[in-house]
């Protein structure tokens, strides 16, 4: 395997072996998901009383109060554990913060330009790849379970849209700053800070740990029918940031990703657009085509201005 190392390619500062690295941020993440999980139903049940409590649980959108009750789950009981975790595990655990974390801004500003454009034009190939994963079912004897998944993501969606109806402008600014900002920033500092970290120490190789960083990041959102454009978004996030050495170009490309989304989908809702948000059959197989050569020449130049190589070699 072609080893290429990035920024983030540093000897171990840690006499802790990244196994049990592993461990214990996974660990950690899980005992923090139910506590602050607990938590949040608490802080519901204060405010809103047991029945909101029990309608979050069941997603019953009849009552008015479920929806807020949904996003004080959301902030409480997921973004807030998923930033807290990583940014204690680097300062205590491991004590290295500058290589778990890479909160640097040490980067040539013209690749948060690039970033965009990558995200921008990636458009297609997403669209592809959500397209193969609809279509992928599980073998017969797990039909059961297939059909288990498909409900919960159904179910999920559901209060998503909820989430995601947005009456003024304020609302609409208010999930692009949870969904798309909050998200992102504790997702990136999770994921491509220290899982990323842990498995670059691990393997001494840079590509094997941003995929398998990127199938851990997809796994966790438990989503099966999105599981391989989520894959390929954990790809593009784990290379920005290994070429760049900073989080920070990561959480710009999740948050232009998940931030793009509100605004389209509330654009979409007050008629300023007709494209629909939810419609997976927008570009023809020239788009395609176009897309994937598009964003691998811009990857391969924001790879060559993150590591200052020269652009071509003859």
């Amino acid at each position: 395997m072609i080893k290429e190392p990035g920024k983030e390619l540093t000897p171990n500062q840690t006499q802790t072996h990244p196994s049990v690295q592993l461990i214990i941020l996974i660990a950690g993440t899980i005992l923090s998901l139910i506590i602050f999980g607990l938590l949040a139903f608490g802080i519901i049940w204060v405010i809103y009383g047991s029945k909101t409590l029990t309608d979050v649980g069941s997603f019953n959108l009849t009552n008015k109060n479920t929806i807020p009750g949904l996003w004080i789950l959301q902030i409480v009981s997921t973004t807030i554990p998923l930033f807290v975790v990583p940014v204690l595990f680097a300062k205590f655990i491991v004590s290295d913060t500058s290589n778990y974390l890479k909160v640097n801004f040490h980067f040539p500003s013209i690749l948060l330009l690039l970033v965009f454009s990558i995200m921008l034009f990636s458009s297609p190939v997403m669209e592809v790849l959500v397209n193969i994963n609809q279509k992928l079912t599980l073998p017969a004897p797990l039909k059961g379970l297939e059909d288990i998944m498909r409900a919960m993501e159904q179910q999920a969606q559901k209060a998503t849209n909820a989430m995601l109806t947005m009456n003024s402008f304020g609302s609409m600014l208010f999930a692009v700053f949870v969904v798309g900002l909050l998200t992102a920033i504790a997702e990136e500092f999770l994921f491509r800070g220290c899982l990323q970290t842990i498995f670059v120490k691990w393997t001494g190789n840079t590509h094997a740990a941003i995929w398998i960083t990127a199938i851990a990041f997809s796994a966790f959102h438990m989503e099966f029918f999105s599981f391989l454009p989520r894959v390929a978004l954990g790809v593009f996030f784990g290379y920005f940031v290994a070429w760049s050495g900073s989080v920070w170009t990561g959480v710009w490309a999740h948050f232009l990703n998940n931030g793009s989304a509100v605004v389209i989908t509330y654009l979409y809702q007050h008629k300023a657009i007709s494209l629909n948000p939810d419609n997976q059959h927008v570009f023809n197989y020239g788009a395609y085509v176009f897309s994937l050569i598009f964003i691998l020449i811009l990857l391969y130049i924001y790879r060559n201005i993150a590591l200052k190589k020269p652009m071509f070699n003859f």
